[in-house]
């Protein structure tokens, strides 16, 4: 069942999410333009390498700063993935965690794996308890009201630790579903093993998001973060 709390009483400690309203409004189109390179028409592009992009991701810039308020001012930003809804990539996303991180290179060390490849980078699951210090940010180019495909939450399910998939549905029930509504310029912050979903969008509008994952930890074995 959707729950009706109050968008601006959720928190990231209690709840496991929290808007930012209007955080980035006025440099969206400065975002826009950073990204209007990628390629289109895919549903999520991994995103390295684009220099005009950093600093805003800094922790002294836009949206790094949103990420400095929870993590303080060593995070910095370690993946970032452009999601683009529209007529054309229309999709749903089926309940889940978010468990793996993106490194530099491949080096087997105890804890991590199994090791990926996604969008040609190096991707890894690190120790759960890794995950549950990051945060991650999602930043919407365009408003996302409830016909728009806005990301639904299990609230409070990010204390429930690794949750096997047989028991998603039950978790889910139990937390109860909350659909996380913005406004461009909006960014919610979420901690990084939040259960979520997300519908196919009911309406033919664009459906922008920049999604950047946050952490302040160093890794281990000589194992480095890629980066943005």
């Amino acid at each position: 069942m959707k729950q009706t709390v109050d968008i601006d009483q959720l928190t990231l400690a209690k709840d496991g999410a929290q808007r930012v309203r209007a955080a980035v409004l006025p440099l969206l189109p400065d975002i826009c333009e950073a990204l209007c390179e990628l390629p289109s028409e895919q549903a999520g592009v991994r995103i390295h390498g684009i220099e005009s992009l950093r600093p805003i991701l800094a922790v002294d810039g836009a949206i790094g700063a949103v990420a400095a308020e929870f993590l303080g001012t060593r995070c910095r930003a370690v993946r970032a993935i452009l999601f683009d809804k529209t007529v054309a990539t229309n999709w749903s996303l089926a309940w889940h965690q978010d468990r793996t991180i993106c490194v530099k290179r491949r080096i087997d060390v105890e804890g991590y794996g199994p090791w990926t490849t996604k969008g040609g980078m190096q991707h890894v699951a690190p120790p759960f308890e890794l995950l549950t210090r990051m945060v991650t940010l999602r930043v919407h180019l365009d408003d996302v009201p409830a016909e728009n495909s806005p990301l639904l939450i299990a609230l409070g399910s990010h204390v429930a630790g690794r949750v096997p998939i047989e028991e998603y549905d039950d978790v889910v029930a139990r937390c109860g579903i909350y659909a996380c509504l913005a406004a461009a310029g909006d960014v919610w912050v979420y901690a990084t093993p939040i259960l979520h979903a997300s519908e196919a969008a009911s309406v033919t509008c664009h459906r922008r998001v920049l999604q950047i994952d946050y952490s302040a930890d160093e890794l281990t074995g000589g194992l480095e973060w890629l980066g943005v």
